[in-house]
C-alpha cells in the first residue's frame, strides 16, 4: 500500500529539483542535466505516456512524453516555442499542501495547491492533481501532472 509519507516525500523531492534546477540558469548543462535526472527519477515515462498538463501551457498544454515534459520546464524545444523553462525562474521554494489523498496499493491521488516562492519572496499560489504509480523497484513516481492557477473573476 502506498503510503502518504511517500506522497509527501515525492512532493518534497519535486520542490527542491525545481529550486536546483532554477539556481542553475547559467548553466545549460548543468540544468538539462538536472532537468533529465527530475524527470526519470520522479516520473513515470518509463512505463510509456504520462498525463502532464502544466500550468502555463495554453498552445499545447498536454505534454504526454519526456521531451514535452522536459521543454515545459527549461524550454529550447522549438517543437514548443511558447516554453519559456517554468524551473529556470528561478524558484526559492516550493510548497505543497494537500487537500486530498487517495491511497490505494500500487496507485494513489493527491490534489491541493503547492505555492512557489520567486527571488523577490512572492509567493504564487497554484492548484495540482497529481497521479502516482509504483515501479517495478517500488519507487514512487508521477503518471499524471495538472496544474493550474486559480480561477479568477475577473469582469
Amino acid at each position: 500500500m502506498i503510503t502518504r509519507s511517500q506522497i509527501e516525500e515525492v512532493q518534497s523531492k519535486w520542490g527542491r529539483c525545481l529550486v536546483e534546477i532554477g539556481t542553475q540558469k547559467n548553466n545549460k548543462e548543468v540544468y538539462t542535466a538536472a532537468t533529465d535526472a527530475m524527470l526519470h527519477n520522479l516520473y513515470a515515462f518509463d512505463f510509456g505516456e504520462v498525463l502532464f498538463k502544466p500550468t502555463k501551457a495554453t498552445q499545447k498544454q498536454f505534454r504526454l512524453n519526456f521531451e514535452a515534459a522536459k521543454s515545459y520546464f527549461i524550454g529550447g524545444n522549438s517543437n514548443y516555442s511558447e516554453d519559456l523553462g517554468f524551473a529556470l525562474q528561478p524558484w526559492v521554494l516550493v510548497k505543497f499542501v494537500n487537500k486530498a489523498i487517495t491511497l490505494n496499493e500500487n496507485h494513489a491521488i493527491a490534489m491541493g495547491n503547492y505555492f512557489f516562492t520567486n527571488l523577490a519572496g512572492e509567493e504564487i499560489k497554484v492548484e495540482y492533481t497529481f497521479g502516482y504509480i509504483l515501479d517495478k523497484n517500488q519507487n514512487l513516481k508521477i503518471n499524471l501532472h495538472h496544474s493550474s492557477l486559480p480561477y479568477s473573476h475577473d469582469k
